[in-house]
């Protein structure tokens, strides 16, 4: 038999965080409302014991008392007279004595009752067994010997002992029982339960008003598993397409170095100068599924480093004579401030390396319109530090906050030029994290920039 359709359990399952919020909405209330009836009944339970051993010790002490006087009536009857009218609680007190299988009323604090004999089932019980016995009653007949012939029941409770009278031979000469009103201690305890369950109210009213809250609260972490699960697609598809796009592209860089280099014939004029634009156009194709699929990778962990001790002197050099042509079309001068000393390896990745510096060194030189790119190297107790300086445009505080995040790109006039996709220096600080290193920029707008990077020593991690 099935409890729940499928459509129920992947809605349980899938909007977990609701059904965790109305199980608590209705657990909660119901396990205070049990504790406090729990504690209610018990604190019931508790009272009512030592109630009843009040009552066993009052009819014990009467007893006592009376056990050599039964004869005497009168001094009998003053004897209730006087424990009656000393305290409130005691309700009704009764002597019987046997008479053939009943008892019979020979005192009693309700005149009306003397003389008065009952079959009453509790008295045969208590002289039977030769032991008390006691119960409770709601009826408001004073004397005890009408408990079994009246149906009268008032609001209040009572506690009724009867306890055998036995002389001093030891042999059973009457009954004892007394009536012993409970009101002070309902009382006392209807006030407590009273509190107890308007605290309870209360309880249960700030526990539904925050789960209520609260209910925005598991909203938000739908939404928020909702764009994780979106965001995945995402990267999925990003990998996915970057992959598959690759090969068209680099099928397509191939045929245009062939027909760049005539290979297929020549080619002149108009034609080369728009296979040259295609080239270009493909490169930055092939640049921009290259960051996607770098960042895809980073993100997922699946980026593979190879990290190892590494000639960061001899990465300098190599990048900045890569880019030097670039920076001399671009009227711009590329200058390296060499360590006068043997520089201590790195540990890296090189080919990262190289990325690192290429695009920090490359973007001095694509953001400085005029002026000088400047590189130096330096050695900074356990870290290699590296500053490419620039005299480019610079940035304002507002864009350099922003400048490591993903696609952001800062736009002005100066820079509407400058290609790019935004994922380069997010990509870079990435990069760099990986290899245990940090990133620093400082910028003044109109002025220049200045990029620092720290990369560990290999010597420091012997």
């Amino acid at each position: 038999m099935r409890l729940f359709s499928g459509d129920t359990n992947l809605f349980l399952r899938k909007y977990f965080q609701v059904t965790y919020a109305v199980i608590l909405l209705l657990l909660i209330p119901i396990a205070v409302v049990l504790n406090s009836v729990f504690l209610i009944q018990n604190s019931q339970k508790v009272i009512d014991v030592e109630l009843e051993r009040k009552a066993y010790l009052a009819t014990s002490l009467f007893s006592s008392l009376v056990q050599d006087d039964i004869d005497q009536l009168q001094k009998v009857q003053s004897y209730v007279d006087r424990i009656t009218s000393a305290s409130d609680e005691i309700y009704g007190l009764d002597v019987l004595v046997p008479n053939g299988e009943d008892f019979r009323v020979i005192v009693s604090v309700d005149p009306s009752a003397v003389g008065t004999v009952t079959s009453f089932l509790n008295y045969t019980i208590a002289w039977k067994t030769h032991e008390s016995i006691a119960y409770t009653t709601q009826s408001s007949g004073i004397s005890t010997a009408f408990e079994g012939t009246k149906a009268d029941r008032g609001s209040e409770r009572f506690w009724v002992v009867t306890s055998p009278v036995k002389d001093s031979a030891g042999e059973k000469v009457a009954l004892v029982s007394m009536k012993i009103s409970s009101k002070i201690i309902d009382d006392l305890t209807e006030q407590n339960i009273n509190r107890s369950v308007l605290v309870l109210v209360i309880t249960i009213v700030i526990i539904v008003l925050l789960l209520i809250t609260n209910t925005r609260l598991f909203e938000y972490a739908m939404l928020f598993r909702k764009l994780k699960e979106v965001d995945q697609m995402k990267d999925d598809f990003i990998s996915m397409a970057s992959h598959e796009l690759r090969t068209p592209i680099t099928g397509i860089q191939g045929y245009l170095q062939m027909l760049t280099t005539n290979q297929f014939g020549p080619v002149e004029g108009v034609v080369l100068e728009k296979l040259l634009l295609i080239q270009t156009a493909s490169k930055q194709l092939a640049e921009l599924v290259e960051d996607l699929l770098n960042v895809s990778r980073i993100e997922q962990g699946r980026l593979k480093m190879s990290i190892a001790p590494h000639d960061l002197l001899a990465a300098v050099r190599n990048v900045i004579i890569q880019l030097e042509a670039q920076a001399k079309a671009d009227g711009l001068t590329v200058s390296f401030e060499e360590p006068k000393k043997p520089f201590p390896e790195i540990l890296c990745d090189p080919d990262r390396l190289r990325q690192v510096l290429v695009n920090l060194i490359g973007n001095a030189i694509k953001y400085t319109l005029k002026g000088s790119v400047r590189v130096t190297l330096v050695q900074k107790e356990h870290m290699a530090e590296v500053k490419i300086i620039d005299t480019g445009i610079g940035m304002s505080g507002k864009d350099r906050e922003r400048l490591f995040e993903k696609f952001y790109r800062i736009q002005n006039r100066e820079t509407n030029s400058v290609t790019g996709t935004g994922l380069g220096l997010w990509i870079t600080k990435e990069l760099i994290r990986l290899m245990k290193g940090e990133i620093y920029v400082d910028s003044i707008e109109r002025v220049g920039t200045q990029v620092t990077v720290l990369l560990p020593l290999a010597e420091s991690k012997k």
